[in-house]
């Protein structure tokens, strides 16, 4: 399946398949932190409501499932792990706030040592994946042709291009569901 595909069954079996396809990865822990990343995660997040925010050891668990996902990087975890509560809450509830003003929002997170507009991105789609969509190798190989350039200017290009995807042709499909079928990276294991 290709990036231009219109075919909605594609689509969706792309998407049922995300379960099987990282547990084939064998990766240690990938599927715990995916269960938090994907339905933990979003629950703590929203039942903070109105104020949501995150905090230390959520942001820890999240660079874990990132850097499991990806390529290890050992120093941005403990970068994210020295943090203090009280800045990563205060930073993640003005991130939050700032939101769908995807730039301000990732700039209130980048803030933060060990983070970058990468890892903002996967923290803003745990809270509002139909804003923000979390900024993968994969996905941003097939919408943008580069998956290199972990810049805020390519972030932003990266979203506008999934909306556009999202919008065009998909009745059948609610933009959440399309954004997170486009940022999983099993999905792009079929192309």
């Amino acid at each position: 399946m290709k990036w231009e595909c219109a075919d909605v069954s594609l689509w969706k079996a792309a998407l049922s398949s995300y379960k099987s396809t990282i547990e084939t990865l064998n990766k240690p822990n990938l599927i715990s932190l995916d269960d938090f990343y994907t339905k933990e995660l979003p629950l703590i997040i929203n039942q903070r409501n109105p104020k949501p925010y995150i905090l230390t050891d959520e942001l820890s668990k999240l660079m874990q499932w990132k850097l499991t996902r990806g390529k290890w990087r050992p120093r941005l975890l403990d970068f994210v792990s020295s943090l203090d509560d009280d800045v990563v809450k205060s930073a993640s509830q003005k991130a939050f706030d700032s939101l769908p003003d995807i730039s301000k929002a990732v700039k209130e997170l980048t803030v933060l040592k060990g983070v970058g507009p990468a890892t903002a991105s996967a923290i803003l789609a745990a809270y509002a994946p139909h804003v923000a969509p979390f900024m993968s190798d994969e996905a941003m190989e097939a919408a943008i042709g580069n998956s290199k350039d972990y810049t805020l200017k390519s972030y932003l290009i990266f979203v506008e291009e999934l909306k556009a995807k999202a919008m065009v042709g998909y009745e059948l499909m609610t933009y959440v569901y399309i954004l997170f079928l486009l940022c999983t990276f099993s999905f792009w294991s079929f192309i």
